[in-house]
């Protein structure tokens, strides 16, 4: 695996900062923004300057309970190809749910979504990563993700459910420390005992990022400073294996640049006092099991056992070239008979409870739920002020309230730049806002981008007892 080093997230809001850091070994892009044939100048210059640059995906959902969209996996492909990647990263989640496998609605949660840690779920995501493998033209690495709920009846610790994973499909992992973090807090998960189960040497590299606890409940905000028990759990997974690479991640209420820097020096100093005090430079600590992870050269850390079949270090792999897969076909079985469907039914009875207002499902703390709930809608209002900030501007302070008392009871089923539209739509067909001059600005702003006039009654009654079916 090339050594990455330690890098930051690339986000437009600290562009300048990025490039002006003093030491500076790679960077993280957000694969959904930006286009493969039209990349920022940022970016075009680091890559001049030699740093590297990996896109992270946020939309496939391999962890839901469809088969991966093949467009999504092509654009990915094609970013990757483009900023001349040496793999590119997704994360272990579900982003919708419903549709024909379910005979239901098709609904979007707008982030990322814990899967359940059972066998069906396993199954369901080994295939998907197969088929992402096979798309793809570089390595895949996948994240662990944040929860502020946990599935009713789960089978398997994240640990181990990881591990399996691994085993089965020869994907690398992309560690996320403060998601640890925040997993112990909400679900009172031990990141120490995770990281004993996982086969630390498939690891690809370490998120890093910060968050902030509420009424007992931590939310992964990326717009805090790094806490120090975030940090440990670094130095934990520091002091078991030689992360090829560290990153931190941050999203918003963006620093200035010194602070960033003095940031990765903490980190940095972290990951290096914890392998002067842990395990040897380049060892990792031996799996439980046998590791299969795809087809060429060596394991790190020693001879290789006759047993294992290992993957080339991603130094020779050549982009636009398939990566390689983790064994024959025959060796991963494809899910078990219903298994897409039950996943996909509970997928999307959670998630309709999430973001159409139903029912909570059997099993589930409801409070958390409501608390999964308001900060998928309040991502959602801040995604969508970004994508279209006329919004606010023309709203004002009853932006956000009246964007949250309408995503109560609508989903977003057709991504961000249709939920403005679509909140806008619903503003304007229940005369508000108020203010007249304010609505004549919402028309005039939907219609410039609906490109027709606002719908009729009999379109207005249609999309009504849409919403309602959506409710039941």
């Amino acid at each position: 695996m090339k050594e990455l080093g330690i890098g930051i997230g690339w986000r437009p809001e600290i562009a300048e900062a990025v490039e002006a850091l003093p030491v500076l070994d790679w960077v993280e892009v957000v694969a959904e923004n930006i286009c493969a044939d039209h990349l920022p100048d940022s970016l075009t210059r680091l890559r001049e300057r030699g740093v590297t640059v990996v896109p992270h995906g946020v939309s496939l959902g391999l962890g839901g309970a469809d088969r991966p969209d093949p467009a999504r996996l092509a654009a990915l492909g094609e970013k990757a190809v483009a900023l001349g990647a040496p793999l590119v990263t997704e994360h272990i989640a579900f982003v919708r749910a419903g549709g024909p496998l379910t005979a239901s609605p098709l609904l979007e949660a707008g982030h990322l979504l814990p899967v359940p840690r059972t066998r069906d779920a396993l199954d369901v995501l080994c295939e998907n990563v197969r088929i992402a493998q096979d798309a793809l033209p570089v390595p895949l690495a996948l994240e662990n993700i944040a929860a502020l709920i946990a599935w009713p009846g789960e089978e398997l610790t994240e640990g181990q459910f990881l591990a399996e994973l691994v085993e089965r499909t020869g994907v690398r992992l992309l560690i996320d420390v403060a998601n640890l973090h925040t997993n112990h807090v909400n679900r009172g998960e031990d990141p120490a005992k995770a990281l004993s189960e996982l086969p630390v040497e498939a690891i690809a590299y370490v998120h890093v990022a910060g968050g902030v606890e509420r009424d007992g409940v931590w939310h992964d905000t990326h717009a805090h400073p790094v806490p120090g028990a975030v940090l440990d759990v670094l130095a934990d997974l520091a002091s078991r294996v030689s992360p090829p690479g560290v990153l931190l991640e941050r999203d918003d209420d963006f620093p200035p640049g010194a602070e960033l820097a003095a940031e990765l020096t903490v980190i940095r100093e972290t990951v290096t006092g914890a392998r002067r005090a842990g395990a040897p430079v380049g060892r990792a600590a031996a799996p439980a099991q046998p590791l299969l992870i795809g087809a060429g050269a060596r394991v790190s850390g020693g001879p290789m056992p006759s047993a294992m079949v290992v993957e080339r270090d991603t130094d020779d792999v050549t982009p636009g070239v398939p990566g390689p897969r983790a064994a024959a076909d025959d060796d991963v079985a494809a899910p078990r008979e219903g298994a897409r469907q039950r996943v996909g039914l509970a997928q999307a009875s959670l998630l309709s409870a999430l973001v159409a207002g139903t029912p909570a499902p059997e099993g589930f703390d409801s409070r958390r739920l409501g608390v999964q709930s308001r900060a998928l809608a309040a991502k959602r209002a801040g995604v969508v002020a970004k994508v279209a900030p006329e919004l606010p501007g023309i709203l004002g302070k009853g932006f956000r309230p009246a964007f949250l008392a309408y995503a109560r009871t609508r989903p977003m089923t057709g991504g961000y730049r249709r939920d403005a539209l679509d909140f806008a739509e619903h503003l304007l067909l229940a005369d508000r806002p108020e203010d007249p001059a304010a609505r004549r600005l919402l028309t005039e702003w939907w219609q410039d981008r609906s490109g027709s006039r606002p719908p009729g009654r009999a379109a207005r009654l249609a999309r009504a007892a849409r919403h309602a079916l959506v409710r039941r």
